[in-house]
């Protein structure tokens, strides 16, 4: 009997596993869910948890043993899409970023997408001009400690918090001015409503980067925003396309390409190489989803699509979800009484950390700082020096879901969009593996500048350096590119050779199969009985007659003395 009982709670025990999700206020949601449940109902259980309606802009990413990220899909089973052993860590992120994020409906979905953003303005993807990043950190400092009070705030306060991935004495004073003098009396949810609609017009707002490289092996950055899909090279935008201008989106292995149509039936191709195919992969159906989210009237016109073609056996995927109108008209219809909104304020978290992680960049002797800083300086303008692409155009942002106080500001950049004074370059969150030599600077980098130096942060692909430490894995790559530009070329070359012999052998396989399946018809046609109405019009038509009797019949002939020959030779030995 009792042997029975603890076979029956091993069983339950394996058909059920605990599950973590971090939060973005790093607060973490744990649970236990069946084995065979699916993504929806993990993302259910978060947003009743959080009290969250306006659920459809946010989703749940996961990092597999290899270190690359996904986002896990809610239609199928959570324990398929893992490649690790149970328990399993997974974070609550903004997938689908708001183009107007100021205008959401309710003020808990409003302070999400803020916790996003401050954390997507800390590792550097939310990248912004200097006088764009001092009103940024004002209003965060505004929603988190309040007026300014000199008896709570002495000399340097601003500086107990690190808003960027590096900080200046004067950005710091620059930001303790505005707080000071220009946000006295602003409620936290009236700055962070001023963040949103800040955030909202900046080049990089909704980027989410993929690490790449052009045709001519620079570092790039690729992203899918609410108003299209970006190219991002050295301090500028090089590439925009909107989502009623892309047409197909199309990977081959580690090869990513971008179809396009521009105004007068400009056709264009742009294409770009992911460190791995499951970096590729993963851009690649980011780009689905975001293209169906933000381009189609209606979730009932989602399509599956295929990146395959005739000769080559690509991947298969389909968007799940509502699209980004039916989301807004669905948000203008919630009626009910806000829910209560638990702010972290002065609590340290991993997206802002206070001094309490350790010395500042302010503590390091300023001969070390100096160093540091020209260090910095000059992978900023090596990077910014090799960032040069395809020919750039002038677009703007005419989307019919973009504010219009951003369209008007989209419409004055002609070319190239200047979006910071220093180059994009991420925290190496973005990548999606880790370079085994760069471990120890990225971790003295990270107790210089105050940043945490957690494993599981790494493993959740949020661990935030300084720029110098950012550069420590994507730097690589772009020493590489600069010094051994000839062994790039000389490996695309190589892996085009591949591609092109792969190709023409699909192309014989093809053929062949083709030719056997004609073969088979053939018989049918001539050496079967079956009495169906075509064929039998087939064989009494002259032609078929005459081929039969003086092209097949003695071709068999021949076929069958040889193998009478053959088999004649066999026997004899």
């Amino acid at each position: 009997m009792l042997s029975r009982f603890m076979s029956g709670s091993v069983r339950n025990l394996e058909r059920e596993y605990n599950c973590t999700v971090r939060l973005l206020d790093d607060t973490e949601y744990t649970c236990t869910i069946q084995r065979d449940a699916k993504g929806q109902y993990l993302f259910d259980l978060i947003c009743h948890n959080l009290n969250l309606l306006e659920k459809d802009y946010f989703g749940i990413r996961y990092v597999d043993p290899d270190k690359q990220r996904h986002w896990l899909e809610f239609t199928k089973s959570i324990a398929k899409q893992m490649k690790s052993q149970p328990p399993f860590t997974m974070c609550l992120r903004v997938k689908f970023y708001p183009p107007d994020p100021a205008s959401l409906k309710e003020e808990i979905t409003r302070y999400l997408v803020f916790l996003q953003l401050k954390r997507d303005l800390y590792h550097g993807r939310l990248l912004c001009k200097t006088s764009d990043a001092a009103m940024l950190a004002a209003y965060i400092l505004q929603a988190e400690i309040g007026d300014y009070d000199p008896g709570k705030h002495p000399e340097g306060y601003s500086s107990k918090f690190q808003f960027f991935p590096k900080h200046s004495e004067k950005l710091e004073r620059r930001i303790a001015d505005i707080h000071k003098t220009e946000l006295i009396g602003q409620k936290p949810e009236i700055s962070e409503r001023n963040f949103l609609q800040k955030a909202q017009m900046l080049e990089t707002y909704g980027v989410d980067p993929h690490p790449c490289k052009d045709v001519s092996g620079n570092p790039a950055f690729l992203a899918f925003t609410p108003f299209g899909f970006v190219v991002l090279q050295g301090n500028k935008r090089v590439h925009f396309l909107k989502w009623n201008e892309v047409t197909k989106l199309k990977f081959e292995g580690k090869t990513f390409h971008i179809y396009a149509n521009q105004k007068e039936d400009k056709k264009i191709i742009l294409t770009y190489f992911a460190p791995t195919p499951e970096a590729c992969k993963h851009l690649w159906k980011c780009g689905v989803e975001n293209q169906a989210f933000y381009k189609l009237e209606k979730s009932s016109q989602v399509r599956t699509v295929s990146s395959s073609n005739l000769f080559f056996k690509g991947s298969r995927f389909r968007y799940s979800g509502r699209v980004a109108k039916e989301v807004m008209e669905q948000s203008a219809k919630i009626k009910r009484e806000p829910p209560e909104i638990h702010r972290a304020g002065l609590v340290p978290s991993r997206s802002c950390p206070s001094i309490t992680h350790g010395p500042r960049l302010s503590s390091v002797p300023r001969t070390r700082r100096r160093a540091v800083h020209i260090s910095i300086m000059e992978g900023l303008e090596s990077l910014r020096d090799s960032a040069h692409s395809t020919p750039v155009r002038s677009v703007s942002h005419g989307e019919s879901f973009i504010p219009r106080s951003r369209s008007q500001v989209a419409d004055t950049s002609e070319g190239m969009a200047v979006i910071s004074d220093e180059a994009y370059s991420p925290s190496d969150s973005v990548l999606p593996t880790p370079v085994a030599e760069h471990s120890m600077e990225l971790a003295v980098s990270r107790q210089i500048n105050g940043a945490p130096c957690s494993i599981e942060e790494e493993k959740e692909s949020e661990a935030s350096t300084s720029m110098h430490g950012e550069r420590g894995d994507f730097g690589a790559d772009s020493r590489s590119a600069q010094e051994g530009a000839g062994g790039d070329s000389a490996l695309s070359e190589v892996e085009q050779v591949n591609k092109f012999v792969l190709s023409v052998l699909r192309l014989l396989l093809v053929t062949i199969g083709l030719l056997f399946v004609l073969l088979l018809l053939l018989i049918i046609l001539t050496e079967s009985d079956l009495d169906i109405a075509f064929l039998t019009d087939i064989r009494q038509t002259p032609e078929f007659e005459q081929f039969h009797y003086e092209y097949f019949c003695p071709l068999r002939r021949w076929f069958a003395c040889k193998l009478r020959w053959v088999g004649g030779l066999l026997i004899n030995k």
